[in-house]
């Protein structure tokens, strides 16, 4: 990361390079590519003013803070920065896992990334089942009956495996295979 800190109104200070490299160092984890971070600080009466300019390869995010206190204008335009980044690290990671499920947006939407977020994800613990021959309404009887989150079972009308399971809003949601 090339990071220049320009001085305005007022002469520079070790302290204020030094105090603006830790604080953008901490942005790396947010980008992968090389990053270069123009800085301007400026003295204005009593306010004290920071301009943050971050640039990479196609992204540009700028911030700006005025504040009583120097380290307190640097800290707040860091901040916003580090929202911005947050917000489209985010907004890219949505958009890989649509693309995963080609596209559809239903109701699996609803399940957290927790899956996506570790590569190295281990089977803890193996089950099996015998398929019952129920109905969707039988299905969900005995979910509200028991202590469980879904049920597989195979539906009477089709002999298709089926799973029901509820969402944290309460609702139920069926998943029907084509066998």
């Amino acid at each position: 990361m090339r990071i220049s800190v320009t001085f305005r109104n007022k002469e520079g200070e070790s302290w204020h390079r030094e105090y603006i490299d830790d604080k953008l160092m901490k942005l790396k984890k947010y980008i992968d590519n090389p990053v270069e971070a123009h800085v301007v600080l400026s003295v204005e009466k009593f306010r004290n003013v920071a301009e943050v300019n971050l640039m990479a390869n196609g992204l540009n995010i700028n911030a700006k803070e005025e504040a009583k206190d120097m380290h307190l204008a640097i800290d707040n335009a860091i901040e916003k920065i580090e929202r911005q980044l947050k917000k489209k690290k985010e907004k890219i990671r949505s958009q890989k896992t649509n693309a995963t499920r080609g596209g559809n947006v239903d109701d699996m939407e609803q399940m957290s990334d927790d899956m996506y977020e570790t590569p190295d994800t281990r089977v803890v613990e193996t089950k099996k089942i015998v398929l019952k021959p129920m109905s969707l309404d039988e299905a969900i009887m005995e979910i509200e009956s028991s202590n469980n989150l879904f049920v597989i079972y195979r539906d009477s009308s089709t002999e298709n495996v089926s799973v029901v399971y509820i969402r944290d809003d309460g609702k139920y949601v069926l998943l029907e295979t084509n066998s």
